[in-house]
């Protein structure tokens, strides 16, 4: 048996995974699930991948990691070929904001009470922070993790209402006490930095001008509460 280890992203996400059946969306090679399964944090899985390329790969991780009987493989888009009451954690890691969004859209059910999501938007993220929020999701928990110099933005999600996002916050999350969240908001400093020159040089609108100074605003003043926190 081949004893599975993760990266820094996909071991963040495990860290969040509780419950009886995690279906992984764009499972790939299967290694999260498998993991899981082999150190016994959940009882099955479904690994589900568009293509059947990665879902083969998935078999051979499962073979591989003696746990080929307790997961379950579905060639399908999205959640498309899971039922309802398959799964009550589901992963949608490695993909854009707005194709998660898109993935949820066409899976109602998804906003069920007591089904856990773990998100992992490798872009989009104040897009998909707006979708979560305009469709009754709450963001219960975030977390980073980093790989070299990516940084990744971890969400725990479930059913429920919260009060909106701030503009700063659609980018960065709620202010919290992460190890990484310093080193978090200077990027997206520096992005937002990078974005507003562009604009003086180009002829975007006056409008688009004033959202990212806002949203810079915001971000300076996180930043300041963090440093704070430090000291």
């Amino acid at each position: 048996m081949k004893q599975i280890r993760l990266t820094p992203r996909l071991q963040a996400i495990a860290d969040q995974a509780e419950g009886e059946v995690l279906a992984d969306v764009g499972t790939d090679h299967a290694y999260l699930p498998a993991w899981l399964l082999q150190n016994r944090k959940i009882s099955r899985a479904i690994a589900a991948d568009l293509r059947p390329g990665p879902l083969a790969r998935a078999r051979q991780t499962a073979r591989k990691a003696d746990c080929e009987d307790r997961m379950d493989f579905r060639l399908c888009d999205g959640l498309q070929g899971l039922g309802r009451e398959e799964a009550d954690v589901i992963v949608i890691a490695g993909m854009g904001g707005e194709t998660i969004a898109q993935i949820l859209a066409r899976a109602p059910w998804t906003g069920w009470q007591g089904m856990r999501l773990l998100l992992q938007p490798m872009s989009s993220q104040p897009e998909l922070r707006r979708w979560l929020w305009e469709h009754e999701f709450v963001i219960a928990r975030e977390t980073l993790a980093r790989e070299g110099e990516t940084l990744y933005v971890i969400l725990g999600v479930e059913a429920g209402r919260e009060q909106g996002f701030t503009p700063a916050e659609l980018w960065a999350g709620r202010q919290s006490r992460d190890p990484l969240r310093g080193v978090w908001l200077d990027q997206l400093l520096g992005k937002t930095g990078r974005a507003l020159e562009g604009l003086h040089q180009g002829r975007e609108t006056v409008e688009k001008q004033r959202e990212l100074e806002q949203v810079r605003a915001g971000l300076l003043e996180m930043r300041e509460e963090w440093s704070a926190w430090q000291r």
